[in-house]
C-alpha cells in the first residue's frame, strides 16, 4: 500500500506543479473578480449554497483566475467554484478559500465507516509523501512533510459528511499548512469541499467548515436518501478511500528553489476525489492491502 500511496502522490505532483507567477497586479485580480451573494445554484444543478452574509461565491472561471493568478497554481482540473470569506482579503496574508467540486464516480456506501484504522492509513500517507521529496528536490521543489492529522477524520452517518483535516509543512516556510476536507454523499456521488488555510487558523476554519455544510445541500432528488438500488450505480469504493485520494498541499513558500521566489502563496496540489480514490482503490485491490482498502457487505466497493 505504501507503493500504492507514492504512486498516487507522484501523479498528482507531477499532474500539478507550480506555474510562474503571474503578472496581474492584485488591486486589478481582484477588481475583475465577481462575487455572487445569496441563493446560489451550482453549475449542473448539482446543489444550491444559501449564502450567510459573511461567505460570498466566485463562480468557476473567477475561481480559476484566483486559483491560477492569485494563488499561484498551475491551470487544473474544472471545480464548480469557490467559496470566500466576505471579510478577509483573497490575497492577503490570512486569506483562504473553499473549493468545491463534485464526483460523479456512483453512490458511496458507508458500511466501511466504523472498520477503518485511521491510525495506519495516517502512517501510510507520510511515507507516501517523504517517499516523493527525492522527486520533489530533484525538480526544484521544495519538500513536504505531512505532520498529521489536524482533525482525524470522523464520519456523521446522520448528515452522511465526512470531515477530516491535515496539516502540512513545506520545507523553508515558517508556518505549516492546513487542509480540510468534506466529502458530502449524495445519490451519485461526492460534493467535494477542500479549504486551504494556515495552521494557525484552525479553530476560525474548522468552524466555518461546518456552516458551510450547512447552508449547502443536494438539489432534491440528488440527495443520499434519494439512491434508487434499482436503478443507480454504486461506487466501487467507501469512506477509506476517499480519505486516502484526498490529496492537497498547504498554503506557504511553495515557489521553486532555484528561483528563490519569497512570496507566500497557497499553492494546491489537486487531486479530485474520484479519480483518486479510483486509483487508489484499483492499485490497492492489486497490491492487497485489508487494513484499509474499504470493504463492504453485499457488492464490490467503489
Amino acid at each position: 500500500m505504501r507503493r500504492v500511496l507514492t504512486a498516487l502522490w507522484c501523479l498528482i505532483l507531477c499532474a500539478a506543479l507550480p506555474a510562474g507567477a503571474a503578472d496581474t497586479p492584485p488591486e486589478q485580480l481582484l477588481a475583475g473578480l465577481h462575487f455572487q451573494t445569496g441563493k446560489v445554484t451550482l453549475p449542473g444543478g448539482i446543489a444550491t449554497l444559501d449564502l450567510p452574509p459573511h461567505f460570498r461565491y466566485l463562480n468557476p472561471q473567477d475561481s480559476h483566475k484566483l486559483l491560477v493568478d492569485g494563488w499561484g497554481n498551475p491551470p487544473g482540473a474544472p471545480t464548480l467554484g469557490m467559496l470566500l470569506p466576505t471579510n478577509v482579503d483573497p490575497l492577503g496574508a490570512t486569506g483562504w478559500g473553499v473549493i468545491v467540486s463534485y464526483e460523479r464516480g456512483g453512490h458511496v456506501r458507508d458500511d466501511d465507516a466504523g472498520g477503518i484504522d485511521y491510525a495506519e492509513l495516517l502512517a501510510q500517507l507520510k511515507d507516501a509523501v517523504a517517499d516523493n521529496n527525492t522527486a520533489r528536490r530533484e525538480q526544484g521543489y521544495a519538500a513536504i512533510t505531512l505532520i498529521g492529522w489536524a482533525e482525524q477524520p470522523r464520519y456523521d452517518a446522520a448528515r452522511h459528511q465526512l470531515f477530516w483535516a491535515k496539516e502540512l509543512h513545506t520545507e523553508g516556510s515558517n508556518e505549516n499548512g492546513l487542509n480540510y476536507h468534506i466529502r458530502v454523499l449524495g445519490r451519485e456521488g461526492v460534493l467535494v469541499l477542500n479549504a486551504v488555510a494556515g495552521m494557525d487558523q484552525i479553530a476560525q476554519v474548522s468552524s466555518e467548515m461546518r456552516n458551510v455544510t450547512a447552508f449547502t445541500d443536494f438539489t432534491p432528488g440528488k440527495r443520499y436518501a434519494d439512491f434508487d438500488g434499482k436503478t443507480d450505480k454504486l461506487a466501487d469504493y467507501g469512506l477509506a478511500a476517499l480519505v486516502a485520494g484526498a490529496v492537497a498541499a498547504k498554503p506557504g513558500l511553495f515557489g521553486k528553489l532555484v528561483a528563490l521566489m519569497l512570496a507566500f502563496k497557497k499553492v494546491i496540489l489537486v487531486a479530485l476525489a474520484a479519480g483518486g480514490a479510483w486509483l487508489y482503490y484499483l492499485l490497492g485491490r492489486r497490491a492487497g492491502s485489508p487494513a484499509v482498502r474499504p470493504v463492504r457487505s453485499g457488492s464490490t466497493p467503489r
